[in-house]
């Protein structure tokens, strides 16, 4: 039993009420330390979405007078509520970092209502005006390294055939899918995407089976978004494919056919929250960026990786973090329809945000 966990009892028995920043000094803040609790849906070595936070995390315990109080597994229902109230009334936290999802409405949303000197911030563009001042909204733009993916993607994979287990076809995946495309498609112009849609964020079994179907396809390189990357990647390699990874680093998972990997960096969102606060600062509401920001990285390259897929995908950061967009053309969808005759430098986010269909080169469906 967790010492979190007993708090959350705690509080059922006794009825108990409830963009970067680098090293601050101090004497930012009073003599108590800054106490930031961290809610995750799963475990912290999930090798994907949670183990990325928890990353992060990290970060955050090396600052000077910060505390933090971490949970793990606390489901998407009025759990979290009670984690977060444990939190507050049990160790003074000021700062509630729910990461998962299903936690923002109504759970996040009534106790952000309930308690208006607590900030929370939520992994996901969720928050809009009309909500609560004290809650806000979190979200690295992820499709940028799915982007440097497919560059290293184009050249490492010999048939240029690529597949990609996905989750749900929301906006988040589609923009994944098609940037991996987009950048494939920039060292190899032939090469294509096969897409294959579980159904939820975290079934092992569709996983491995959807694995499996697609290089049985003819994919020699497989990618993914879900939750928890472990069994597409194993499953790849088992199969003597190479991979690319989502969310955290599985390069341990697969020492022969490994490639790169698409990373948040928490860790500097997390940071640039306990800096503002303890400069007695405002926090925003909401809180994205890419490369340009420091928000997304590439694990290392691993054996799969090809020298030229190196060479190519490090001067493709280059021109990320330097804020070029990846969509820069007309955009056609994989039903040969165009979408987005031409992008508008000045609106490229709004391009990206009604992104909800696959391009041209992609194999799959959203229905």
């Amino acid at each position: 039993m967790t010492i979190a966990l007993d708090r959350r009892r705690f509080l059922q028995s006794s009825g108990a009420v409830a963009v970067a920043a680098g090293l601050f000094p101090r004497a930012a803040f009073a003599a108590d330390p800054l106490t930031i609790g961290v809610i995750y849906v799963g475990a912290r070595d999930d090798f994907g979405w949670n183990q990325a936070h928890a990353v992060g995390v990290k970060a955050l315990k090396a600052l000077p007078d910060v505390k933090v109080v971490e949970e793990e597994n606390v489901a998407e229902t009025d759990a979290v509520s009670k984690t977060m109230e444990s939190m507050i009334n049990l160790d003074g936290a000021k700062l509630i970092l729910p990461t998962s999802f299903g936690y923002w409405s109504p759970f996040v949303l009534d106790e952000a209502k309930a308690n208006p000197d607590v900030q929370f911030r939520h992994a996901a563009p969720l928050w809009k005006p009309s909500d609560p001042t004290n809650a806000g909204s979190y979200w690295p733009f992820l499709d940028q390294a799915h982007y440097i993916d497919g560059v290293a993607a184009g050249l490492a994979s010999k048939s240029g055939k690529l597949g990609f287990v996905a989750a749900k076809p929301v906006g988040i995946v589609l923009r994944n899918i098609n940037s991996f495309l987009t950048g494939a498609r920039t060292t190899n112009p032939n090469a294509t995407v096969r897409v294959i849609f579980t159904g939820d964020w975290s079934l092992p079994v569709r996983e491995a089976e959807a694995t499996n179907a697609l290089v049985d396809a003819g994919c020699d390189l497989i990618t993914c978004h879900v939750d928890g990357p472990k069994v597409v990647i194993q499953t790849a390699e088992s199969r003597g494919v190479k991979c690319c990874g989502h969310n955290a680093d599985q390069s341990s998972l697969a020492p022969k056919g490994f490639v790169t990997g698409a990373e948040y960096k928490w860790g500097t969102i997390y940071t640039g929250y306990a800096g503002l606060i303890g400069k007695g600062q405002p926090l925003p509401n909401f809180t994205f960026g890419g490369y340009d920001k420091d928000m997304v990285q590439n694990t290392p390259y691993g054996a799969g990786a090809t020298e030229p897929a190196r060479k190519a995908a490090d001067a493709a950061i280059v021109k990320l973090k330097a804020g070029a967009p990846i969509f820069a053309t007309a955009i056609k969808d994989n039903n040969g329809r165009i979408v987005v005759a031409s992008v508008p430098p000045d609106n490229y986010a709004d391009v990206l945000n009604k992104m909800d269909y696959l391009v041209d080169g992609v194999i799959g469906s959203t229905s």
